[in-house]
């Protein structure tokens, strides 16, 4: 079940997702003159624990397409699921204590306690996330604790993680977490685009799947938000029936998106979050960071 997650033969070839949290803390590390080999086992945990929130994310929901295969789930059922998304979380621990072979002991447990914190933080924003689905209406300052604790909180950690591996102080450590948490923000609200605007080729997801399931994402929330108009209240009237909606109610509720600008509003709030990124004086890691970002918006 794990190589047919990961996409290895002979389940393959197939998308095995953008692994960029292991490559931002691999980043991170080397540019602070870190050989490879101390960041390493901090990159595979970082990538193990990732995919291990995704099969759970998949199973709460109830999403059946992953990197344009099927999700383990929807091929195994949700208990054997369950099991798999389990070992990876126990994976990802191991692999992260196979650092002291390189680094101190008591650098190593910083790292193993800030993954930890991480994971409690997003459980925290899956249930938001879940929670929201029965909510009539989600304000912005919701939306953002939502993603700041489901998607942030890993590009934070995941920058931190390379900090650690690099033995930079914890001034340095913070100021990296700063910026992995401004990439977060920008990278969770353009994917909320792309979940509207991009296609199952694009993705790997079925288009329209999150105004399908009422999902809060940043048109929606920002879109409600807008003054009283009849373009304002089709996405407010068919989000507060509370029920999924229908390929036809999707197509209205994106229709008017598109009249009252939410794209635009959501490409203009992921840019004041990326400010904090332009302003990184590490080169290589602010121009991997931008790269992707346009990657994620052209979807």
């Amino acid at each position: 079940m794990l190589l047919r997650h990961f996409g290895y033969a002979p389940y393959g070839p197939a998308r095995r997702g953008k692994r960029l949290r292991p490559q931002i803390v691999m980043l991170v590390a080397t540019s602070e003159d870190a050989p490879v080999d101390h960041a390493l086992d901090a990159a595979v945990a970082v990538e193990i624990f990732h995919n291990y929130s995704l099969v759970h994310d998949d199973i709460e929901d109830r999403d059946e397409l992953r990197h344009g295969r099927r999700t383990l789930w929807s091929a195994y059922g949700i208990p054997q699921a369950i099991n798999a998304g389990d070992a990876m979380c126990a994976l990802s621990f191991l692999s992260l204590e196979h650092a002291a072979r390189h680094l101190e002991p008591g650098r190593v447990l910083q790292m193993i306690a800030l993954l930890h914190e991480a994971h409690a933080v997003m459980c925290e924003g899956q249930s938001l996330d879940l929670h929201f689905e029965s909510e009539r209406r989600v304000d912005l300052r919701g939306y953002y604790r939502m993603i700041e604790c489901k998607t942030a909180q890993l590009f934070d950690a995941s920058c931190r993680l390379g900090a650690y591996a690099a033995g930079c102080g914890e001034e340095s450590v913070a100021a990296y977490g700063a910026v992995g948490h401004a990439y977060g923000m920008a990278f969770q609200i353009r994917d909320d685009v792309a979940g509207i605007w991009s296609t199952v080729d694009q993705t790997g997801k079925i288009s329209g799947i999150d105004i399908a399931r009422r999902k809060w994402t940043f048109p929606v929330v920002w879109a409600i938000a807008q003054p009283p108009s009849p373009a304002r209240d089709a996405v407010a009237g068919a989000y507060a029936l509370g029920d999924p909606l229908e390929p036809p109610a999707v197509e209205r509720v994106v229709e008017a998106l598109d009249r009252l600008g939410a794209r635009e509003a959501a490409q203009h709030a992921a840019a004041e979050h990326l400010a904090v990124v332009e302003g990184l004086a590490n080169r290589e890691l602010r121009e991997f960071l931008l790269n992707t970002l346009e990657v994620v918006a052209a979807r």
